[in-house]
């Protein structure tokens, strides 16, 4: 029996082929929708290397950047030109400008920079979704304690409603892969490659920057833990600050790209006026870009005309509403069961346990050394055994390895103090997509916060009667996204219903 992340690796494979499939097929039948690919002006400065070859091949893999793609695209092949660029983080362009010059080189002479460019941005997605799963599945073994809720969850991840992003030119994969990949390493104790992974993953969305959250509820326990258990105020006041050191590290590219727009824009700029944001006191250009360019803010998107766009985010936004109240029940009945501050010397017990330390230098996709035997392993995981709290298995601050059968019936979720900064960061998400952002955006908004597929999952194992039918119109959702995102997003049949294209607006 292949090893359980080996077959979430298979299974993330192959629903990358099935949903390009989707898309290619539409691409091939149906009437372009969106004709931003086309729209291809010269660069403003001579950073494009040489002119494309005008060739069928090249047309059409260039065709392939729509919507948010040809915004990606563009920076990556002329720089940040215009000052609504800006919206669109660097870390998604660096990586395209990397591969079409490093690995993809050879085909720049056949296919030109730009198609070139288009094509890495398809190949690294993809590949970076495999790797985000492979993170999904083994955070949700190191947090739910239970293999077989963390391979439902991971099925339901690989297939999820916004899968077409994770295909195309979006940063939904490399965002899904260094925030999972992050988190997962916060709650290992490698510290430093979190650190690293979660100041990405806001190099890839703005929203990268709230998982400084995660190190901050590790500074606290660990601060907490310091000050009662062990009487040692310096040691607290060591993990604050270690956790603040760490979050701002997490801020600092996001932030460090506002400073290089400022100044391109405010010092360096060719207008002669300066821009409204530049005069502010704290000149901050993405939040004056989403505000006067996409019409971003508290409310602003409550309008009768854009009731077709809630409709379509309402399952999202219900499968979150459920998470938060699912967990933060479980959570109150579990601190009614075990006090706080019990919770809190569990999860940072140590003990003795192989720690994924090591896996700083290995691969997310590794597996225990096949030479181990079954009798050796056995003998590890008796090692492993300590006589701690019996009412909860957390993951631990310190360990990052939990025994690889130790599974919790579907009705007795994990009772885990280390479940609250996922709920409340799935919280803030929620209320952000809701009354703040473009309320269609939360399909994809929302695709990386692990509580949604974790309560699904549980909806879907529950054996009551009740639970089976919402189960059954999770899947329905989840399939019927996949699969009229993969044939709406990039095209359209003449005469298709006004109200159906509001199904592309969830794209945006």
């Amino acid at each position: 029996m292949a090893p359980p992340v080996a077959g979430v690796v298979r299974l993330a494979a192959a629903s990358r082929v099935l949903v390009l499939s989707l898309y290619l097929l539409a691409r091939l039948l149906l009437r372009p929708y969106d004709t931003s690919a086309t729209l291809h002006p010269p660069c403003l400065s001579s950073f494009s290397s040489s002119p494309d070859p005008n060739t069928p091949v090249s047309a059409a893999i260039s065709s392939l950047a729509v919507w948010d793609g040809v915004h990606f695209a563009r920076p990556a092949e002329c720089g940040y030109e215009y000052e609504q660029s800006f919206a669109f983080l660097p870390l998604l362009p660096a990586s395209l400008v990397l591969l079409a010059r490093l690995l993809f080189a050879p085909l720049v002479p056949i296919l030109g920079y730009r198609a070139v460019l288009v094509l890495s941005g398809y190949v690294l997605n993809n590949v970076a979704f495999v790797a985000a799963a492979a993170y999904f599945y083994r955070l949700s073994v190191l947090i739910l304690k239970d293999q077989k809720a963390a391979y439902r969850a991971s099925v339901l991840f690989c297939f999820n409603p916004a899968s077409v992003f994770y295909s195309s030119l979006y940063s939904e994969s490399l965002y899904a892969l260094f925030s999972l990949g992050g988190i997962f390493y916060v709650f290992s104790g490698a510290n430093t490659v979190a650190v690293i992974m979660l100041a990405l993953s806001g190099s890839a969305r703005s929203n990268g920057a709230l998982n400084a959250g995660y190190f901050c509820f590790q500074a606290l326990l660990q601060a907490y833990d310091a000050t009662v258990q062990k009487k040692r105020p310096l040691l607290a006041i060591h993990a604050l600050v270690a956790g603040a050191l760490r979050s701002i590290f997490i801020f600092l590219p996001f932030f460090a790209f506002q400073a290089y727009g400022y100044l391109n824009i405010c010092v360096h700029g060719s207008s002669d006026e300066l821009r409204p944001w530049c005069k502010a006191k704290v000149p901050l250009l993405y939040g004056f870009i989403q505000s006067h360019y996409w019409g971003v803010g508290f409310l602003r998107y409550f309008q009768v005309k854009q009731l077709p766009n809630f409709l379509l985010a309402s399952p999202v936004l219900s499968l979150a509403v459920y998470s938060i109240v699912h967990y933060a029940k479980l959570l109150h009945r579990c601190f009614q069961r075990t006090s706080v501050h019990k919770q809190i010397i569990t999860a940072l017990e140590k003990r003795p346990v192989v720690s994924y330390r090591r896996s700083d230098d290995a691969t997310i996709l590794s597996e225990p050394p096949a030479g181990l035997t079954k009798k050796a392993q056995g003998s590890s995981k008796a090692k492993q055994r300590k006589p701690v709290a019996t009412e909860i298995a957390p993951a631990t601050f310190h360990d990052s390895t939990t025994p690889a059968n130790q599974n919790i019936e579907e009705d007795q979720d994990t009772c885990s103090i280390l479940l609250l900064p996922f709920v409340l960061h799935l919280a803030f998400m929620a209320f952000t997509a809701l009354f703040v952002m473009h309320v269609q955006v939360s399909t994809r908004f929302l695709s990386a916060s692990p509580p949604v597929y974790w309560a699904a999952a549980h909806v879907l194992a529950s054996p009551s009667r009740a639970n089976r039918r919402w189960g059954y119109l999770i899947c329905v959702y989840f399939i019927a996204y996949i699969l009229l995102g993969g044939f709406s997003r990039p095209a359209l049949p003449e005469g298709f219903p006004r109200f159906a294209r509001c199904f592309l607006w969830f794209s945006n």
